[in-house]
């Protein structure tokens, strides 16, 4: 039996180290990234909230009262940008919505404002609530909101789903978020906070472990989750995303799939390619009514 030390945790977490070519998906995510933005229309850097992060691009669908897809981008909570991500866009709005990718202040910010990963999610909460108030202008419904999101975009998707919108804003609906997918995603903060290498930025407490670890919390009482990860993921990895199905269960989340073939980066790739299981499930979740 493995020795859960800090070198362990290190190699169960640090996905860089796990894919050598990692540099090569990064590459290739910019550059197509680069040629959507170029290629389709799209407002960008719309901000959502007073902090110079909390910002979001808005890539308009083909027709009015279109489903919509927001996309909170990966990094550990401390590193990437939705601008990484804006290749996503061409499969999404093929699959007929409007997209939105999202920014977040990064860990661990500045000594004058730190950012915690309970920040963000409140963050990502002012996101939302402001794509119910404005997203109609962009041609897309307000009433049919998914949220997908890969890594640390996937933690935060689930605690959306799981959101009292009411706190929020007492004009926002109580089930704002009913349709959620989740790809790599982390649910329990515990093993992160014992992670060295990412611990040093992110400096999470076991007070950010109890507030921001979906697996500890009651199951959503409406919506659905679904979750995925790469078959060749770490062994950590893949029991997260078995975590999240056996603490809130099948009727929450109804999709719980390991991908055979596919690891912690090039499974995002997977999203875009006609055919393949991600992009059938994803296309699946947009076009499910909302309950």
């Amino acid at each position: 039996m493995a020795i859960k030390n800090a070198a362990w945790h290190d190699r169960m977490y640090n996905n860089r180290a796990l894919v050598p070519d990692f540099a090569d998906h990064f590459a290739h995510w910019s550059s197509a990234s680069e040629r959507a933005r170029k290629e389709l229309p799209c407002q960008l850097d719309v901000h959502y909230g007073a902090g110079p992060k909390e910002t979001l691009d808005i890539f308009p669908a083909t027709r009015p009262g279109a489903p919509v897809v927001v996309f909170i981008h990966g990094g550990y909570w401390r590193s990437l940008d939705k601008s990484d991500h804006s290749f996503l866009a061409p499969a999404l709005r093929d699959m007929g919505a409007c997209v939105v990718a999202v920014n977040y202040a990064l860990c661990p910010g500045t000594p004058e404002q730190p950012v915690t990963i309970p920040d963000i999610a409140l963050q990502m909460t002012q996101a939302l609530a402001w794509v119910w108030r404005h997203i109609g202008l962009h041609g897309g419904d307000r009433h049919n909101i998914t949220v997908m999101g890969h890594s640390a975009g996937g933690h935060l998707a689930a605690m959306l789903l799981a959101c009292d919108w009411k706190d929020v804003g007492s004009d926002l609906p109580v089930n704002l978020v009913r349709k959620t997918m989740s790809i790599s995603g982390l649910y329990d903060l515990e093993p992160v906070r014992k992670t060295p290498f990412v611990q040093a930025d992110l400096r999470i407490t076991p007070t950010h472990v109890r507030l921001a670890s979906p697996a500890k919390w009651p199951s959503p009482r409406k919506g659905v989750l679904y979750t995925v990860a790469g078959g060749d993921e770490s062994a950590e990895f893949l029991r997260h995303n078995r975590l999240i199905h056996q603490a809130w269960g099948p009727k929450a989340v109804p999709v719980c799939e390991d991908l055979p073939g596919l690891n912690h980066f090039s499974i995002v790739g997977d999203l875009t390619r006609v055919g393949s299981r991600l992009h059938t499930l994803a296309q699946k979740l947009i076009q499910l009514k909302p309950a």
